[in-house]
């Protein structure tokens, strides 16, 4: 029998008359029938959500302690974006009724953990990560390659953000490679990120949005390289050396997929999160964490040969990896 015949045979039973028509015996039972069908839906639909992903606090809720260990243990070189993640991420998540939803945008040269963050952050709000239903990602290439379509990709963008958000208020949204994004596009979803209560009746404002993008990094580069020429150690560096630096950057740039777009203009984001590029050491950790996922005994003398065999920038100093931990997969597989 389907839920919806049960509610009716329910109701048929506690709103079938005066008690005084039925006789006692008869009253007694159908009191106990309608008590044991209650227990029986409510139980029901405890298990049905115990099994199928709704937007519920069973599949939905920050573990803390858990978002807090992976940043420590699983990603390398980047105590500021650690830090500026963990406050961010809890302090959303513990506030019932936020003003407007969470806006991070991650910045920094290719694999230096800004993707992989992204994840963790998933991962530690619902329970099925990055497959939950609610966490949408989105690249530009992929999903909006073509320029001369910008107006239909508005319009399909909004539909799926209102669409989702209706569906659960604490939707999370990724948009990669946001360098590569048209600025208009960006623009078309600036409503979603306001101090708007509502939306045409959608609230928008317990919902997450993470922005990755390559635009700001020369500017981070060159701030870790400065404290790397004067000998001073990468974790004295701090979010006021990049944070004007790294906005200004952005914004003025016209390859950043920000340029003049009212995102940065209204200050709708709420943090630019910098990401340093990765030194030898950090490459290391890298391999060692890549071994002990794959079930590899961790041997270190094969992260540091697979970290030497790296190409790093500048040439005369080998400072940082240029492609940091991203072929870290692949090339521990010829290695081993």
């Amino acid at each position: 029998m389907k839920p919806k015949k049960r509610h009716v045979l329910l109701l048929l039973l506690v709103c079938s008359g005066p008690t005084e028509a039925i006789e006692p015996i008869s009253t007694s039972i159908a009191v106990g029938m309608a008590v044991a069908l209650t227990g029986f839906l409510a139980s029901y639909q405890n298990i049905l959500n115990y099994f199928h992903e709704c937007c519920r606090p069973e599949w939905i809720s920050l573990n803390r302690t858990g978002l807090q260990r992976d940043l420590k243990t699983k990603l390398f070189g980047q105590h500021i974006a650690s830090r500026i993640v963990l406050k961010a991420v809890s302090g959303f998540m513990a506030n019932k009724n936020p003003k407007k939803p969470l806006v991070l945008s991650l910045h920094g040269w290719t694999g230096t953990g800004k993707n992989f963050v992204s994840q963790l952050i998933a991962e530690n709000i619902y329970k099925k990560g990055m497959d939950s239903s609610f966490v949408h990602f989105f690249t530009a290439q992929h999903h909006f390659p073509n320029s001369n379509q910008i107006e239909t990709y508005k319009s399909q963008l909004k539909r799926w953000i209102k669409g989702s958000v209706t569906n659960c208020a604490r939707s999370m949204f990724i948009f990669d490679e946001m360098d590569k994004m048209h600025p208009g596009l960006i623009d078309s979803i600036k409503p979603f990120l306001d101090y708007y209560e509502k939306l045409d009746g959608v609230s928008y404002q317990k919902a997450i949005f993470i922005f990755l993008s390559n635009a700001g990094g020369e500017s981070i580069i060159e701030t870790a390289l400065n404290f790397w020429r004067a000998g001073r150690d990468r974790e004295e560096i701090e979010l006021k050396d990049l944070e004007t630096a790294l906005s200004l950057s952005v914004f003025n740039n016209k390859k950043s997929g920000f340029w003049h777009t009212s995102l940065i203009d209204k200050h709708l984001v709420d943090f630019f999160v910098p990401f340093l590029p990765l030194e030898y050491r950090h490459v290391v950790q890298c391999v060692l964490a890549e071994m002990k996922a794959k079930n590899l005994k961790p041997k270190k003398s094969v992260a540091e040969q697979v970290a030497r065999d790296l190409v790093y920038s500048p040439k005369s100093e080998r400072a940082f990896a240029v492609k940091g931990c991203k072929t870290i997969g692949s090339k521990l597989d010829y290695y081993m």
